[in-house]
């Protein structure tokens, strides 16, 4: 805790919000090395069984109540703990409901009740101070929990200032200074609370004499330097989170899975889905050409590249996120939803340019208003509620009105009716799975992913986008480096629990009898 008689530094930070952990991959296990791309069984087996490398997993067994709500804080704590590693902004805020709320209005009347009656009780003749003493024993506790554990000569005085006997007796007698105590509590926080809230503690000092008013406003500001606390801890906490971040990730999540041995039931899930994936296309040539008793199986981390890539277009609405991904979801369908933008995007200026053609080549200034304008009319077109196709019309409209303007400007014939309709209809048919501008604009995006996820360096792939994505190149660096900074980590994290299935996955009855005799992966499908 910062608090004794300094102050701590102000928590804000302008940082740029985001995942911000570095690409870790000099850090990774055996998992996450590219040495071992195409590994045998034997050595997958053995690298992966050690001691550090598996996790263990606890028999099935009655899960108790208690066992489930302690699952439970230790996946808050795990939350919170990831949270406040990848995100450098992370920060609590005073609570706030929404308007209108229910919890709002209940809580509001409670609280309205409560001054009413506190300002009841000191109007009476003479004062009522039962009230105002529960307020003043409550603030003393906020109070002393500011306080480092060294803090005893403030810890004292406080304690002597707002001695709760010594009040209870002297409102026996009417003799309280209600507002002596108040100037007391105001110049503690003014010790106490950072530099960011000096303003409000001036506001305090410059409060009118209503006695509940300046209550009330004593527990506004009060809330606001528990804030300060808790982000200031976080801030100093943030570093050695980072230094431990792996283990203590790790560790955590094992002991929910010993609590839970269900924990990774949609992990294993979504690799088995790409192992069956990569199964099913492997060459039939191949299959038919292996030598009796052997089969071609695919590298574990072609698998998990695969599976990484997966994440990349997961559907919410069908499958639930893999446990080990559960702390990122937020971030993944940010990177979703801009990514689903920006080929939108992408799709319509490739329709435009391949339409009119010669008459708007070389023209960076349109370019990037056209852009600038369907990016706008596409905000939000992840909303259930968002109509695709009419917001695609308007874009239709938008652009029609922009070309004819651009062109009359340099001299050019405006686009005639039957133009305007075609590349209407153009841009209206992206809204169709099968469109071939869609499908190629989705293959060379997972293609530029692909690239990321398989290379050891992917910071030097990032701003190689595959031909036809210029348009959208800073968008993509930026999307690109965000996901891959998440995919380095989680596999640094989970690497071993994802060793520990796929080695299960890939030996298991349920994929096509190999020999007995042979003991190794073959080498045929390579993780790149």
């Amino acid at each position: 805790m910062p608090l004794n008689d300094e102050r701590p530094a102000s928590t804000s930070s302008s940082e740029e919000q985001g995942s911000d952990v570095e690409s870790s991959s000099e850090r990774c296990d055996s998992m996450t090395s590219t040495s071992d791309l195409d590994c045998s069984r034997e050595s997958f087996t053995s690298d992966c069984s050690s001691k550090q490398c598996t996790p263990s997993s606890s028999p099935p067994k009655t899960i108790t109540l208690d066992e489930v709500m302690e699952s439970g804080r230790d996946l808050s704590n795990l939350s919170i703990a990831h949270e406040i590693i990848v995100n450098r902004n992370f920060h609590l805020e005073p609570d706030s409901l929404p308007q209108d709320s229910l919890w709002k209005i209940v809580r509001d009347n409670v609280h309205k009740a409560f001054w009413d009656i506190l300002e009841s009780e000191l109007n009476d003749d003479p004062p009522e101070y039962g009230q105002a003493i529960r307020l003043l024993e409550e603030i003393r506790e906020i109070l002393l929990s500011f306080l480092n554990p060294g803090a005893n000569r403030m810890r004292t005085q406080i304690m002597e200032v707002l001695d709760m006997d010594l009040i209870r007796q002297q409102a026996d007698n009417d003799a309280v200074d209600i507002q002596g105590l108040a100037s007391y509590i105001i110049t503690t926080m003014g010790k106490m609370c950072a530099p960011v809230r000096d303003e409000d503690i001036k506001k305090l000092r410059e409060s009118p004499d209503n006695i509940v008013t300046l209550f009330r406003e004593i527990f506004r500001v009060l809330d606001l330097m528990k804030a300060d606390i808790v982000n200031f801890t976080i801030d100093n906490l943030r570093p050695v989170l980072q230094r431990q971040s792996v283990e203590y990730e790790r560790a955590k999540f094992q002991s929910i899975l010993d609590k839970t041995p269900s924990a990774l039931d949609h992990t294993t899930s979504w690799i088995k889905s790409a192992l069956e994936e990569l199964l099913t296309s492997i060459p039939k040539e191949q299959t038919d050409g292996q030598v009796k008793g052997q089969r071609l199986v695919p590298g574990p981390f072609q698998v998990l590249n695969l599976a990484f890539l997966r994440i990349l277009t997961w559907d919410y609405d069908k499958s639930q996120l893999p446990e080990t991904w559960m702390t990122d979801e937020t971030r993944l369908r940010e990177i979703q939803r801009h990514l689903q933008r920006c080929q939108a995007v992408n799709e319509v200026l490739l329709i435009i340019y391949s339409t009119i053609g010669g008459p708007i080549q070389g023209l960076p200034s349109l370019s990037d208003r056209l852009k600038r304008m369907i990016s706008v009319l596409l905000d939000g077109m992840h909303s259930p509620d968002f109509n695709l196709e009419e917001a695609l019309e308007s874009v239709s409209a938008q652009i029609c009105c922009e070309l004819n303007k651009s062109l009359t400007e340099r001299n050019y014939p405006a686009m005639s009716p039957a133009l305007q309709a075609t590349l209407t209809g153009q841009i209206c048919s992206i809204t169709q799975k099968d469109n071939p501008i869609r499908t190629l604009v989705e293959d060379r995006v997972q293609q530029f992913f692909t690239a990321l996820i398989c290379d050891p360096k992917p910071q030097v792939k990032v701003e190689q986008v595959p031909t036809g994505l210029t348009a959208i190149k800073p968008e993509l660096a930026l999307m690109g480096a965000k996901f891959i900074s998440l995919v380095n980590y989680n596999k640094t994290v989970y690497g071993p629990f994802y060793a520990d299935i796929i080695r299960k996955l890939m030996f298991s009855s349920s994929l096509p009898a190999a020999n007995p005799q042979q003991d190794t992966v073959q080498d045929s499908v390579t993780s790149n």
